[in-house]
């Protein structure tokens, strides 16, 4: 019979594609994944793995394996959320991956809800951008995401995985403070410099193409992430921005705000799954506790 644990190696490195990606994120090394796999093929009878350069890749019967290998790991999913749905009381853990605004707006409710209605339901979060956070989910190493999508830049949506939407969340423009001239639209920000994500994130795609549509490159003088660094350099006169209604959560807006007329400046917050453990009542829990937490908030703009 073929070794559950060496298929899930086998599948570990078609998602993440080298043998030293799999030994990182499994806390191997390298060697000992390389001997489970040598092992596997022992056990299977045909070569699993060519060479490709420094990499190795698949060959045809390790694919078949793999796909095996995700109804297998489908299965057990399903199997774990019949137990738990068995239970009287949730318990375990969580893994949750959300972008900065949804941590700071949304996941801090959530928690308040699971407290008080499932006291035992470990949350365990991290930070990350949605696109790596679902190629992540699709690893196993989470189970919930809270993704982020803008109009034209749409994120992947593997069928593996099942996607609910939460809230659509208008962006605005956000002038420098100070600026003399009170500039009002996107047009008379040409000259002045920008902060924006960095390179390769959906949200900057999708403001410098806000920008070429009305007339200019912007000047992308500043990279960062953390939105509450783009909102500190607009308050400080330091550079123009767009910025998420779901700032203003908890706050009056510190700076200027003005509506975007370039087709449809509002993203959409959803959240993501895989299919095995959609049912799971932990994960039914949380995105309940999510859908309560986003009815409750209404940026304060005025």
């Amino acid at each position: 019979m073929l070794d559950l644990h060496r298929l899930r190696l086998l599948r570990e490195l078609k998602h993440r594609g080298t043998l030293t990606a799999v030994a990182a994120a499994l806390s191997y090394s390298p060697s000992t994944i390389s001997q489970q796999l040598s092992q596997l093929e022992r056990e299977v009878g045909v070569p699993l793995l060519q060479p490709d350069g420094r990499r190795v890749r698949l060959t045809p019967q390790a694919e078949i394996l793999v796909g095996h290998t995700e109804a297998i790991l489908h299965q057990l999913e399903a199997a774990e959320s019949d137990i738990a749905r068995s239970l009287t009381t949730l318990t375990g853990t969580v893994r949750v991956a959300a972008f900065q605004t949804a941590t700071l707006a949304l996941v801090p409710g959530m928690l308040t809800f699971l407290r008080d209605g499932h006291p035992e339901l470990r949350v365990e979060l991290l930070q990350l951008d949605s696109e790596t956070a679902l190629r992540a989910l699709l690893n196993h190493d989470f189970d919930l995401v809270i993704g982020e999508e803008y109009p034209g830049q749409s994120v992947s949506r593997p069928g593996e995985l099942e996607r609910r939407e939460l809230r659509t969340d208008r962006m605005r423009l956000a002038p420098p403070v100070g600026d003399s001239r009170s500039p009002t639209v996107l047009s008379q920000l040409a000259d002045h410099p920008w902060v924006m994500e960095p390179a390769g994130y959906a949200s900057r795609s999708w403001s410098v193409e806000l920008c070429r549509l009305a007339g200019f490159e912007p000047d992308i003088r500043y990279e960062t992430s953390d939105i509450l660094v783009h909102l500190r350099l607009v308050e400080l006169g330091h550079a123009a921005a767009v910025l998420p209604d779901l700032i203003w959560f908890d706050r009056l807006p510190t700076v200027p705000l003005h509506d975007i007329p370039l087709g449809a400046p509002t993203r959409r917050v959803f959240t993501a799954t895989r299919h095995g453990n959609s049912q799971h009542p932990a994960i039914t829990a949380c995105r309940d506790a999510l859908e309560r937490a986003a009815q409750s908030i209404t940026p304060r703009l005025s």
